[in-house]
């Protein structure tokens, strides 16, 4: 065969071979492009939400590369990135996502898919990017994943997540970045972390970990951030941790558990820009070595247990001015002693934040602070700094926020501070400043919160600080000597949300432009000298939920509009001179616990719950009428006669029965022995509702379908119980609000024997005592009932108030004495009532009858773990005394503790097992029943709920609640906080939790 044959065939043999691998090659990418094809439908039909209809455009009318979301590679077809982040999308991803080989990228973040990432994620070994973060992903992290050694970003943080971090993460050489943040993790940080000599960002935040951070991390060179923030971790800082990371730029580690002291060896980390530590147990000294971090931006070492409490704890300060680019510095809640150095004046003049707040700092605010220009943020709050304010803080033009609360300042409240132009938050209250309110306050119209209360302040509210229409937040200067009239420039608050001027000396009329604030929830103007009527301009205000008006000289009628304020909670008119018919509309109708209208003696009608005599029609004289002008005068004679024989007769038989009657004068005594015996099938056992120590307490049904009542009835053979019947009497009488539990009458008689009978009978509350609901026992029928965080927080505001109410707003303080869970009694809505006022005494003025008030105190007693410490010591009763006993209250409501819990031991009280748990432990020692009651929601809704209540506004306002229990039983009765503050943060905080909750939802 000649050669030209030969080359002919093996031309055609190549040519041959050549279609052949053409056709194999465009079949094998048919085939793979049409498993892309077969995966992304299969992903689109496990989709159940799509809420902008993005699937829609996933359809065979265009090639699946043109798919929005869907990047394909040029040269072979293949799909080798997925975006679908933002997109609202719901389902499950399937495991069907492995035939997506060439998938370099994907990324679903900001969705709610849930259900477990699909374990053969682990087949993309060409993957490099797998955000999945912000979505509802649960279980472990897949173990599959490890084969994807190409991975560089890996984002799964705000998931749920559970299990540990694997140990194979180190495997993965080439991540980069590495989020699981927002999670359920929990264990430790494998020591193989320490094999990512790549690694650039860890984020773990908001975890469960615990044990100690591998020392193989701190030999990631190359390392330039390491952030595990809200974790709780546990063990010391290494001390060799500065030497292994030289070039690490951002070390994060708060929110955690660490303990130890700070290593000096940080400062060989010499790139170092932010050292973050924040919200740890840290204790110790900080080291005065930290000057040499040059680079540093961010120092922040808050909420630790730094410092001594003394002298020298602050010396750090001084080599900090060597840090010259330090923009935010945060060391409050510690527990840094002595005086703040004079070396504050020269840090760096780009400092933004310098919170130092909440320490135990004392002496005064150096005069160099003005140098700190940029200064946007100053709070020194909650500490024991003393003397004036210097002028120089004028100079700070770009402040945004300061805080001086809580201190022991005095003086005038500087001028200059009206210099202070961009300021938007301004808190002084809990101080001792005097004087006037400075009217250059007026220039800052920046100004959203103004808080002055419980100062010396004098004189007027100049009209250009009442008129600051940009306050929105709240205004506040309660509880001061402020007089005079309010200028009508408070009409200009139109964004106000709250408004508190209670408890001094105003007066003249309630300016009618206050109706233009239509944007105020709560208004407080109690405790003042305001007259006149109630002006109708007020019923502008229809965002209203708490009016206080009370211990006023208002006069006139009740406005019906008060009753169309939908959202009004809390009426308080006591007090004042306001005279005839009650509205019977809206809160007056609805819920006549929520108002209060004692103290104004000329009121009737109303509905029936209010007790109030019927409004009468007055008519022309009766004996202009009725009397003919020849007998007129003669009748008049006989009349006065009549009359005045009448009242001789009546006071005669008022004295005599006084006396028979044992003080219990002023209540009604209509029901009778026979009555009481009847309607509790003679005190059957089956009817006794709770017992104490002077008595018992039955259920009863009055006659003719009457209604259920509480019959206290007293064990006249204990010693004290007659005691007890007379000063209970004696307070009932004197006092109505709407969280005190209301009494129908008092009976003092005789049983069928002939022994004597006292009984006192009571409102009934069907929802029994607030003991049974914290320490319910396994035969009754509340076993199984808990209370939810916002019922016990209700719980708690409603107490509040009536102490608040028996301190303040008696014509004579009242001391309750025995404040505890089994005097809190709650009604069908839950509202608690404060009940036994068996040991309560009045706060007699040092002119009184000293002899009562002996009897009085001598029979004081009180229930082991709510008594004042100072009570031991023989101090008379005092309202700081119930303060004490509220406090502990409080702290068992939230943590479902007594303070007799046997946890408590070798010298531990409930309140320093709850110290020692704050900030970072407090999730851990509430009462987890708490969040087992949510409403049954399906769906959707339920599953944000349940997401909302693990985030952390939820640990944030338990944290507040914790810190107001432990404030008001401090040992020393000087540092308790002031009942109406109580009431008011509380209010707040139920507020704020209200709002974000209804956001979230």
């Amino acid at each position: 065969m000649s050669d030209c044959c030969v080359k002919s065939k093996s031309k055609v043999f190549q040519i041959t071979l050549y279609v052949f691998l053409l056709l194999c090659l465009n079949y094998a990418i048919a085939t793979t492009t049409n498993n892309d094809l077969k995966a992304l439908h299969d992903f689109k039909s496990h989709i159940v939400k799509d809420p902008f209809h993005f699937m829609n455009l996933w359809n065979d009318s265009i090639h699946h590369c043109n798919w929005t979301g869907i990047t394909c590679n040029m040269f072979n077809g293949r799909v080798i990135y997925m975006n679908l982040s933002s997109q609202g999308l719901s389902g499950i991803v399937t495991q069907s996502i492995e035939n997506i080989t060439f998938l370099t990228r994907i990324n679903l973040s900001y969705n709610t898919f849930y259900g477990e990432f699909p374990q053969k994620v682990g087949h993309l070994l060409n993957l490099q990017e797998l955000y999945i973060n912000n979505n509802n992903f649960s279980g472990n992290i897949p173990s599959n994943l490890s084969h994807c050694r190409e991975l560089i970003a890996l984002d799964a943080g705000q998931n749920n997540l559970t299990g540990t971090i694997p140990t194979w993460i180190g495997n993965l050489t080439s991540l980069v970045n590495l989020f699981l943040s927002r999670n359920n993790l929990h264990g430790n940080i494998p020591y193989e972390v320490g094999s990512l000599s790549n690694l650039r960002f860890l984020g773990l935040s908001l975890n469960y970990l615990s044990g100690k951070v591998p020392s193989s991390i701190y030999n990631i060179t190359s390392m330039t951030h390491f952030a595990v923030a809200g974790n709780h971790l546990y063990g010391d800082i290494p001390d060799g941790v500065g030497f292994t990371l030289p070039n690490l730029e951002a070390f994060l580690c708060e929110s955690n558990n660490f303990t130890g002291s700070i290593p000096r060896s940080l400062v060989n980390a010499s790139k170092l820009e932010i050292l973050g530590f924040g919200i740890n147990g840290l204790t110790g000294r900080v080291p005065d070595n930290l000057g040499l971090l040059r680079r540093l931006s961010y120092l922040n070492f808050q909420e630790n247990r730094l410092g001594s409490g003394r002298a020298g704890d602050l010396s750090f300060l001084d080599s900090l001015v060597n840090c010259t680019v330090l923009e935010f510095l945060g060391l409050h809640f510690n527990s840094f002693g002595g005086e703040l150095p004079i070396s504050i004046a020269n840090l760096s003049i780009q400092l933004n934040t310098f919170n130092i707040g909440s320490n135990r700092i004392h002496g005064n605010i150096p005069a160099g602070i003005g140098n700190l220009e940029n200064l946007a943020s100053l709070a020194l709050e909650r500490n024991n700094l003393t003397g004036s304010i210097p002028d120089s803080l004028g100079m700070l033009q770009n402040l945004q926020v300061l805080f001086l609360g809580d201190n022991h300042f005095s003086g005038r409240i500087p001028f200059s501070i009206g210099n202070l132009s961009s300021l938007t938050k301004l808190y002084m209250e809990l101080n001792y400043f005097e004087g006037s309110i400075p009217s250059s306050l007026g220039n800052c119209h920046k100004l959203l919160l103004l808080g002055l209360h419980r100062n010396k302040l004098t004189g007027t509210i100049p009209k250009e600080v009442i008129g600051l229409s940009s306050l929105a937040d709240y205004f506040d200067v309660s509880n001061n000597s402020l007089s005079g009239t309010l200028p009508t420039e408070v009409g200009k608050l139109v964004h106000l949300g709250f408004l508190d001027l209670s408890e001094n000396k105003f007066s003249g009329v309630i300016p009618s432009s206050l109706g233009s604030c239509t944007s105020l929830l709560t208004l407080y103007l109690q405790g003042n000298y305001f007259d006149g009527n109630i002006p109708r301009t007020l019923q502008n205000l229809r965002a209203l939920d708490d009016l206080d008006l009370s211990r006023n000289n208002l006069s006139g009628k009740i406005p019906k509009f008060l009753g169309d304020f939908k959202l009004l909670q809390h009426l308080n008119l006591s007090n004042n001179d306001l005279d005839g018919d009650i509205p019977t509309n809206g809160i007056f109708k609805k819920n006549a616990t929520a108002i209060a209208i004692y103290g104004n003696n000329k009121l009737c009608g109303g509905v029936r719950e209010l007790n109030l005599p019927a409004c009468t029609i007055r008519k022309a004289s009766m004996l202009r009428k009725f009397l003919a002008p020849k007998v007129a005068i003669p009748a008049i004679i006989a009349f006065v006669i009549l009359l005045s024989a009448s009242c001789f007769l009546a006071i005669f038989m008022v004295k005599r029965e006084r006396k028979k009657t044992s003080r219990t004068e002023d209540l009604e005594l209509a029901i009778s022995y026979s009555t009481i015996a009847k309607c509790t099938g003679g005190f059957a056992q089956e009817n006794l509702i709770g017992s104490g120590s002077f008595g018992s307490v039955y259920k009863g049904i009055l006659p003719n379908d009457g209604p259920t009542i509480a019959i206290k009835v007293l064990n006249l053979e204990q010693r004290g119980a007659s005691r007890s019947f007379i000063g209970e009497c004696q307070v009932l009488r004197n006092i109505r609000h709407r969280n005190l539990l209301k009494i129908i009458t008092a009976i003092s008689s005789i049983d069928h024997q002939g022994n004597d009978f006292k009984a006192l009978v009571f409102e009934f509350m069907p929802n029994r005592s607030l003991e049974e609901w914290l320490h319910p026992i396994n035969n009754v029928q509340y076993h199984t009932n808990t209370l939810t965080f916002i019922q016990r927080l209700n719980i708690a505001i409603d107490v509040s108030s009536a102490l608040e109410y028996l301190h303040q707003s008696c014509q004579t303080a009242i001391v309750h004495c025995d404040i505890k869970p089994s005097n809190v009694l709650l009604d069908n809505d839950m509202v608690a009532h404060v009940g036994d006022f068996g040991l309560a005494t009045f706060l007699l003025e040092e002119s009184s009858n000293s002899s009562m008030h002996s009897i009085m105190s001598s029979t004081l007693k009180g229930s082991i773990g709510y008594i004042p410490p100072e009570y031991g010591m023989g101090v008379k009763p005092s309202v700081v005394g119930d303060i004490y006993s509220y406090g502990i209250l409080l702290l068992e409501i939230f943590t479902g503790k007594r303070p007799t819990d046997e946890a408590f031991e070798g010298g531990i009280g409930i309140q320093q097992f709850i110290e020692r748990a704050l900030p970072n432990h407090v999730m851990e020692i509430v009462d987890p029943s708490m969040f087992s009651q949510q409403e049954s929601d399906e769906g959707e809704e339920n599953a944000i709920r349940r997401e909302f209540y693990n985030e952390t506004v939820m640990k944030d306002c338990i944290v507040s609640v914790m810190q107001i229990g432990l404030s008001c039983s401090a040992t020393s009765p000087s540092d308790r906080m002031h009942i109406a503050d109580v009431v008011k943060t509380l209010n707040a905080i139920k507020k704020s939790f209200i709002r974000i909750q209804q956001n979230a939802l």
